[in-house]
């Protein structure tokens, strides 16, 4: 039964009463939303801006040797799905191009990402507010894929070719499909870039002389085989195999590669990021391993605490050159 009223009054006083309260509800539920956009960003540093941090050259650029990525922006998590939109939908393609002006702030000059509808939207509004990071585009010109003309309307200053294609179709036999990607990124005036897993794959390709301007090189050999696997452990691991000596094989040929490489998943895709001081041994590892004319791309989900910052004091402390 719902509540008795003596009287028209008392029914009119209890109907403003909740009337009231109903408001003070949704003014409270604005407000700790008003609240809630606040904090997601008010922990971000609002220092003046820093100088540039330490740099590599590719080409005739001076490119950081930290440059933002994209995987989180994206909503590749390579964790769960849940972690995936959680990323996916707090980047915005507003709040992506908050993250490339406070990177260049904190003294990131690059950013490595994919051709979607969000990231040329981010890089427009970016842009638009006095943001000049450089794009370094991460593409294979699949079917799905817009053609590299499209691409180069973004005035990117490199054009790299898709780790996980690359390590395909050199399997399948059709190496020649990435050479040529770099010849076609070379007519279209941008840099050429081969991102691999595989440390044979980025071998390869030196040993045959291509003229790859540089090299995208994961520390750890996600895409390597079942059969593979098999055979070495007898065993293949649920998913994505990061294996703790993987780094090691990686790093020592990117030391042995006269070309720039751009090491990424220096962070095990996350799960390096247990602890402030876990991130900062990965960031001292990578930057003792790698050459001085080689660079890190980190992923970076800023939502709880200032990983732009944070990352960015790291390689001042270990990347100089």
């Amino acid at each position: 039964m719902g509540q008795q009223f003596d009287s028209v009054t008392e029914f009119k006083d209890a109907a403003s009463r909740r009337a009231f309260l109903s408001s003070i509800g949704a003014l409270a539920i604005a407000a700790t939303t008003a609240i809630g956009k606040d904090e997601e960003i008010s922990h971000w540093s609002k220092e003046p801006a820093k100088e540039l941090l330490p740099t590599i050259k590719l080409g005739e650029y001076k490119v950081t040797r930290l440059i933002a990525g994209y995987n989180p922006i994206g909503g590749h998590s390579h964790s769960t799905w849940h972690m995936s939109v959680h990323m996916r939908e707090w980047f915005t393609a507003e709040r992506t191009a908050e993250f490339l002006i406070h990177c260049e702030r904190q003294g990131i000059n690059t950013w490595q990402f994919d051709y979607t509808d969000k990231t040329v939207k981010a890089i427009q509004i970016a842009r638009e507010r006095g943001c000049q990071i450089q794009l370094i585009c991460l593409h294979a010109e699949r079917p799905t894929d817009v053609p590299i003309r499209e691409v180069m309307k973004l005035k990117p200053i490199a054009i790299a070719h898709h780790g996980g294609v690359t390590d395909a179709l050199f399997r399948a036999g059709k190496a020649q499909q990435v050479h040529d990607f770099v010849k076609k990124v070379h007519d279209h005036g941008a840099l050429a870039g081969v991102s691999a897993h595989n440390p044979e794959v980025i071998k390869r390709i030196m040993d045959e002389g291509w003229e790859n301007d540089f090299f995208m090189c994961c520390f750890y050999y996600v895409t390597r085989p079942r059969e593979e696997m098999l055979k070495q452990l007898g065993k293949v691991p649920v998913d994505e195999p990061f294996f703790e000596s993987d780094p090691d094989e990686m790093t020592a040929v990117m030391r042995s590669v006269n070309k720039p490489c751009l090491g990424f998943k220096i962070l095990a895709a996350g799960r390096k990021c247990w602890s402030k001081a876990q991130v900062e041994s990965a960031f001292r590892y990578a930057f003792e391993k790698i050459k001085k004319t080689d660079a890190v791309i980190v992923g970076m989900y800023p939502r709880f605490t200032d990983e732009v910052t944070e990352n960015a004091n790291y390689t001042r402390k270990y990347g100089k050159v």
